[in-house]
C-alpha cells in the first residue's frame, strides 16, 4: 500500500497542469474547435472542471470507477484500468490517459463525442458549462 502511495505521489509531482490559454491551442490543433458542434471553450471549460488542466488527475467514482487524465475519461466505459469491468471503447489503458502528451485523452474524447450523450457524458460540463457565457475560458487566447 505505501509503495501504491508513493508511487501516486510521484506521477502527481511529475503531471503537466497547462495554462488555459496554452491548452485551447493544443485543443484547437487537434481539431477540437467546432468537433461534435461543441465550439473550443466549451471543451476549455470542460477541462478546467474536470480536472484543472491536470494531465495526471485521477477521480475514483462512488460506482467503482475511476476518472483519468486532464478530460475524466471513464474507466467503466472508455478505458482499461485493469479493475473495473470495461467496455474499454477507445480501445486504451487507462496509464495512457495520464501522460503529459495529450493527444490520447484528446483522441479518446473525440470517440466519446461521438456517442449518442456527446459531451453531456461529462458531468462536469454539464453543471458548469452548458448553456453558460463560455467567451472567458479563450479570452485573451488569441485562438
Amino acid at each position: 500500500m505505501r509503495s501504491l502511495v508513493f508511487l501516486l505521489l510521484v506521477a502527481l509531482a511529475s503531471a503537466k497542469v497547462y495554462q488555459r490559454c496554452e491548452w485551447a491551442r493544443v485543443l484547437k490543433n487537434h481539431g477540437m474547435d467546432g468537433y461534435q458542434g461543441y465550439s473550443l471553450a466549451n471543451w476549455v471549460c470542460l477541462s478546467q472542471w474536470e480536472s484543472s488542466y491536470n494531465t495526471r488527475a485521477i477521480n475514483h467514482n462512488t460506482d467503482g470507477s475511476t476518472d483519468y487524465g486532464i478530460l475524466q475519461i471513464n474507466s467503466r466505459w472508455w478505458c482499461d484500468d485493469g479493475r473495473t469491468q470495461s467496455s474499454n471503447a477507445c480501445s486504451i489503458r487507462c496509464s495512457e490517459l495520464l501522460t503529459d502528451d495529450a493527444s490520447v485523452a484528446i483522441n479518446c474524447a473525440k470517440r466519446v463525442a461521438r456517442d449518442p450523450n456527446g459531451i453531456k457524458a461529462w458531468v462536469a460540463w454539464r453543471n458548469h458549462c452548458q448553456g453558460r457565457d463560455l467567451s472567458p475560458y479563450l479570452a485573451g487566447c488569441g485562438v
